[in-house]
């Protein structure tokens, strides 16, 4: 039977190739239409049924575009009612394609170090001195080292790297190495390996929509030295930095030894606030928006929008950390912010660090073109350049397929590990509240009635080998919220088996039953 479009959505434009898939187009089609206005907000949207039947593809297809464009907020439901585009600011993003491309040059929202920097040889920039003033912010702000050894239920921050190739990458690693290139031999590319920068760029391109070039890619040891080089380069002495609070306390801490003045934004089921409100004067914004750090919220489309608008009026900067976003439990893997930014505001770092496992020290930054030069540069006065076999190694891992496959099956893994620790969680637990559920990353926490219910629970679960992190740590030390409201529970689910899993739970219900 012929169906009757909704006169509220507008089918104009949707062409779909049919060579490939099918919902991915789909959902670009309607995320642009949403983005620039043409689906304004509060349009009802077809029946999965009735779009499938009008667009001549399978129903399953808008299903899985529908859910993707629900997951990332561009739409909601309403029950008994349908499909709604959700309510967005009042102004839309630019109908300009989306990217992180900017056309203005080096002037506005630059610290001094990055401003300063001359096109001379790496050895004759200088770098910044940490004075006693950021000593004195270090001590303030003081982050605790990593815990090494083995991993233990229920570490945080931890992926299932029992399970990563070692074969495959030791084969890898010994044919490089057998036969290397001279030219790679040298000095090298302080932006990193060539081949390895544009295989980022493919990837990020196909599984995030983020439309970037190998030219935007700098490679970096991790992702904590990437923040540190936005720290250092972009913020003045004094300059205001909007961080979630909670948050990632050592990106805190890269800021602090920068010399910034650190801005605790509170965070609620939307995520992080825009740094305008409260009317907090910031510079840059760190934040975690697919995954939020360590809370687990999900950063809307409205506040994505809001923060993008402010960082283009007032030529903020925004640092993104995408550290677990490959570890999505329903649907595709969410759409990065820098995928929205059209001003070259988004400074985007990524890590090999949650896929492979953390000694590797690989990450990337994907940069606004007009940064790429002094951020290499910076990197050139630091380290010249990243070590060649092990980008070398990983390129070859990625061209080959093994990253891809690697990242299915550690992704199963982690969700088979979340759904053993969520079977066997002893939910009777005094002042704990229930455990959520999450749809993505590698931990959850559980809030918790007061601090000294949390440290009590920490400590008990410590002395059976269990570790559990204190959420109160994750605050700044000058925050606003009550203590007791502080209090929770950080567990990481990845980073030992199912087993072993099974086995700390049954030492914590010991340990804790009253």
């Amino acid at each position: 039977m012929p169906m009757t479009p909704s006169l509220t959505f507008d089918f104009a434009g949707i062409e779909l190739d049919r060579q490939q898939g099918l919902s991915r187009q789909l959902y670009q089609a309607l995320r642009q239409r949403i983005l620039d206005g043409r689906l304004g907000s509060g349009t009802r949207l077809p029946a999965s049924r009735d779009l499938a039947l009008a667009l001549s593809i399978s129903r399953n297809s808008v299903m899985r575009a529908y859910d993707q464009l629900y997951a990332e907020g561009f739409i909601e439901g309403r029950i008994g009612d349908g499909t709604y585009v959700a309510q967005l600011p009042d102004k839309p993003v630019s109908a300009k394609k989306l990217s992180t491309k900017v056309s203005t040059g080096l002037s506005p929202g630059l610290s001094t170090a990055l401003s300063t920097f001359l096109p001379s040889e790496a050895g004759d920039l200088s770098s910044k001195v940490i004075h006693s003033a950021s000593m004195e912010r270090l001590e303030q702000h003081h982050l605790k080292p990593h815990l090494q050894g083995l991993p233990r239920a229920f570490r945080v921050g931890i992926p299932a790297f029992d399970l990563f190739p070692f074969d495959v990458w030791g084969k890898l690693h010994a044919a490089f190495w057998r036969k290397p290139g001279l030219h790679q031999l040298g000095y090298g590319d302080p932006a990193g390996e060539w081949r390895l920068r544009e295989l980022i760029a493919v990837y990020l391109r196909t599984s995030r929509d983020l439309q970037c070039d190998a030219e935007q890619i700098v490679i970096t040891s991790g992702a904590q030295q990437a923040i540190a080089l936005c720290a250092q380069l972009l913020l003045n002495d004094g300059d205001g930095v909007a961080i979630e609070n909670p948050g990632y306390r050592a990106a805190g801490h890269a800021f602090a030894v920068a010399g910034a003045t650190l801005r605790g934004m509170p965070v609620d089921e939307e995520g992080m606030r825009s740094p305008d409100f409260q009317g907090k004067a910031c510079k840059l914004a760190y934040v975690t928006p697919s995954h939020q750090y360590p809370l687990g919220v999900t950063m809307s489309l409205a506040r994505r929008l809001e923060l993008l608008a402010w960082a283009e009026r007032t030529q903020g900067w925004i640092v993104e950390d995408d550290y677990d976003g490959e570890y999505r439990y329903s649907g595709a893997p969410l759409a990065p912010l820098a995928a929205l930014d059209r001003h070259g505001r988004v400074l985007y770092v990524g890590t090999f660090g949650k896929v492979a496992f953390p000694a590797l020290r690989l990450g990337y930054l994907v940069l606004p073109r007009n940064l790429v030069k002094p951020f290499s540069q910076r990197r050139a006065v630091d380290m010249r350049h990243s070590e060649i076999g092990t980008q070398a190694v990983m390129a070859e891992f990625i061209a080959a397929g093994h990253f891809q496959r690697h990242i299915r099956r550690m992704r199963r893994a982690a969700l088979s590990r979340r759904d053993a620790l969520l079977a066997g969680w002893p939910e009777d637990v005094r002042g704990c509240s229930p455990m959520p559920k999450p749809v993505a990353g590698l931990h959850v926490s559980v809030a918790v009635e007061s601090l000294a219910r949390e440290r009590e629970l920490v400590a008990k679960a410590d002395s059976v080998g269990v570790e559990i992190g204190a959420l109160s740590d994750y605050w700044l030390p000058d925050s606003e919220t009550p203590v007791d409201k502080r209090a929770g529970l950080v567990l990481g689910f990845a980073a030992v088996p199912e087993a072993d899993i099974a086995s700390a739970l049954e030492r914590l219900r010991g340990v804790w039953r009253e």
